[in-house]
């Protein structure tokens, strides 16, 4: 089972998410009943929906993971799942969205809509050297 199947696999058993279609149009998403939360794009890559004062806290610890990727101004991470650790992470993140986004002001923002698919190229960890 690839990391992102079984990432979805147990974050539609979570009560305050629900399937729905992606805004951006590519792969799956789940959403609060609030907001989309999470797009799954791919076998690897994932997009979930922050707020701007969550990475703002979070960003020196996003700094040290060679799993997130972040694009400027985004409200969106990408999370690339390589390994269980990695889909541990995002479980753990999403769980901090669910949050960020109960307490977040309803606004018609529609750039917060807008994932990082198509803005982020994640290569493989070692592909590097």
């Amino acid at each position: 089972m690839t990391p992102v199947l079984r990432a979805m696999q147990q974050l539609e058993t979570w009560p305050d998410l629900s399937p729905c279609p992606t805004s951006c149009g590519t792969g799956r998403a789940l959403r609060s009943a609030r907001d989309e939360i999470v797009h799954f794009h791919s076998d690897r890559d994932v997009d979930l929906h922050l707020t701007a004062p969550a990475i703002q806290r979070l960003h020196y610890d996003f700094a040290g993971s060679s799993a997130i990727h972040l694009v400027p101004g985004s409200r969106w991470v990408t999370v690339h799942l390589d390994c269980g650790t990695d889909v541990d992470l995002l479980l753990s993140l999403v769980s901090v969205a669910l949050k960020a986004h109960q307490f977040r002001p309803v606004r018609g923002d529609a750039s917060a809509a807008s994932c990082n698919f198509h803005r982020v190229t994640v290569l493989p960890r070692d592909a590097g050297g």
